[in-house]
């Protein structure tokens, strides 16, 4: 396993643990449109996943086990035994590998915008989109990225959001965002699903290509007892696009006896 680098991580709030795992390229700031609501009810932990944020840059590989351990060690760091657990998109993959790992760590679990199971037609084109970054950087995909993340009606009416999100992402650590966008493009747990036993959360939009409404239903099949909620009109980023939708969802699914 590479060597660890600095992981910078956040706790806000009083309450139940809530950690809360980003994106790729990304960092724990994406959350911030749902702090205002979650911060009442419970104490959230946030960290930058290794290559992300203001934590060290990746060196060499990386692979999903790393970026779970990265979780681990800031539960540990902050003296967290048990916890909620929520991530978006390459951060619902880590939830997942992690309530198959650590399950006697996690209470509930919310999979949001999150990939299992792709087809061979899904497969090749988050590969092509790799293979774009790896040759051609981040700025090759920028604007693929606007068109997947955002409703037509959000980007007229917000370009300010969308144009804050994109220049996240263009700030990224090349080499760094390559390697953890290659975890994302190859990870996948779907086979294994049925092994999870947590009680389970999966949302997606309902227009998002990538995450999309088939895989959330696959999900859910195959994770036996859990919840699923479609989130109309929206595509991939719900935490930007719709915060306050998120928030109350993840609050009625959390504080739900």
């Amino acid at each position: 396993m590479p060597r660890r680098p600095p992981i910078h991580h956040r706790v806000d709030g009083a309450g139940p643990v809530l950690t809360l795992v980003h994106g790729v390229g990304a960092r724990l700031e994406s959350w911030d449109g749902v702090m205002g609501r979650l911060a009442p009810h419970f104490r959230v932990v946030r960290l930058d996943l290794r290559g992300h944020g203001r934590s060290g840059p990746i060196e060499g590989s990386c692979s999903l086990e790393d970026f779970a351990d990265d979780v681990r060690h800031v539960w540990d760091q902050v003296g967290v035994s048990r916890s909620h657990l929520a991530g978006f998109s390459l951060g619902g993959l880590i939830a997942q590998s992690l309530a198959l790992s650590d399950a006697h760590r996690i209470d509930k679990l919310i999979v949001l915008s999150a990939v299992a199971g792709r087809t061979e037609e899904e497969r090749a084109k988050v590969v092509h989109r790799l293979k774009l970054v790896q040759t051609e950087g981040i700025a090759s995909v920028l604007g693929m990225a606007e068109e997947r993340w955002f409703t037509p009606e959000f980007r007229a009416a917000h370009p300010d959001k969308v144009a804050a999100r994109l220049k996240e992402l263009r700030e990224n650590d090349p080499h760094s965002y390559a390697a953890a966008y290659t975890v994302f493009a190859t990870g996948d747990l779907g086979t294994r699903l049925h092994e999870i036993h947590n009680p389970t959360l999966i949302a997606t939009g309902e227009n998002d290509v990538g995450s999309n409404v088939r895989m959330a239903r696959m999900m859910h099949e195959r994770i036996r007892g859990s919840s699923l909620r479609i989130l109309p009109r929206l595509r991939h980023s719900v935490l930007v696009e719709a915060s306050d939708q998120v928030a109350e969802l993840f609050i009625e699914f959390l504080t739900r006896s």
